[in-house]
């Protein structure tokens, strides 16, 4: 996959929701280079079911998922040891970054099978993370609802994330909302996330 994944007119929307600071590109990757890398992972990404510890017990997470980088992760009682970047990782990273005007030296891939596959709600405030970290978040394939809700009061807000779309979430984002990807009885196509982040 060669030259610049960014689409020709980038549509930068920032969201101004109380706490947080978020960053929404939709078409961040043209149709045609999003479809590519969208089956290029698919088919080169090996894709592992892990468990998690859930109040006390092991229960198998309801997606696949892989870790990429420099370091290990842990949360929920799983820890991760990180896969080599694949060449395509690398270049999608770069131009998160570029977008972002932040750096990233990991990346946890999700991949949503079909509606019942789901992410519950929950924030990305692991300590490796550092205080205010910044996370990446692009979605290839299938169309999910990216749920947030303040922790402290009704505020709430939904995003359809859309093929090759980018979705910034910095600022005080973690401490303050949480989010998720809720199970849908609806006929989805399988969707990939990939979620950028900076351990330290």
């Amino acid at each position: 996959m060669n030259g610049d994944l960014f689409s020709n007119s980038l549509k930068p929307d920032w969201i101004e929701l109380p706490d947080a600071k978020l960053l929404l590109i939709p078409d961040f990757l043209p149709s045609t280079k999003a479809d590519q890398c969208f089956s290029d992972l698919l088919e080169h990404v090996p894709w592992k079911q892990e468990a998690i510890s859930l109040f006390g017990k092991s229960v198998l997470q309801p997606r696949v998922q892989a870790w990429y980088g420099d370091k290990s992760y842990t949360y929920s009682g799983l820890s991760m040891q990180p896969l080599p970047w694949l060449p395509i990782l690398l270049r999608l990273k770069q131009q998160c970054e570029s977008a972002s005007g932040h750096k990233y030296n990991s990346l946890l891939a999700n991949l949503y099978r079909d509606g019942k596959d789901s992410m519950g709600w929950h924030q990305d405030n692991e300590p490796e993370l550092g205080r205010n970290p910044t996370i990446a978040s692009l979605s290839l394939g299938g169309t999910r609802r990216f749920s947030l809700k303040h922790k402290f009061n009704d505020h709430k807000y939904q995003i359809d994330l859309q093929h090759g779309t980018l979705l910034v979430m910095s600022g005080s984002t973690q401490h303050f909302w949480m989010h998720q990807v809720a199970k849908t009885t609806k006929a989805v196509s399988p969707r990939i996330n990939l979620t950028f982040r900076r351990i330290i």
